[in-house]
């Protein structure tokens, strides 16, 4: 997909040089693959909390 964004010159600076990256493309992708994959992991440990209380509970 095609987009045009905005992004603060510095923060993707320094993004670049942190990471090793060599393109603008690069970490963008890289933050949003990251932002999605914390989302979907806090969403498995919401999830997991009732059972890890049940579970105490029992034992």
């Amino acid at each position: 997909m095609r987009t045009n964004i905005v992004i603060d010159d510095k923060l993707m600076a320094d993004t670049l040089r942190a990471t090793g990256l060599k393109t603008k493309r690069e970490a963008v992708e890289l933050g949003l693959r990251t932002l999605l994959r914390l989302r979907q992991r806090k969403r498995g440990l919401k999830a997991a909390l009732p059972f890890r209380s049940a579970m105490s509970t029992i034992c």
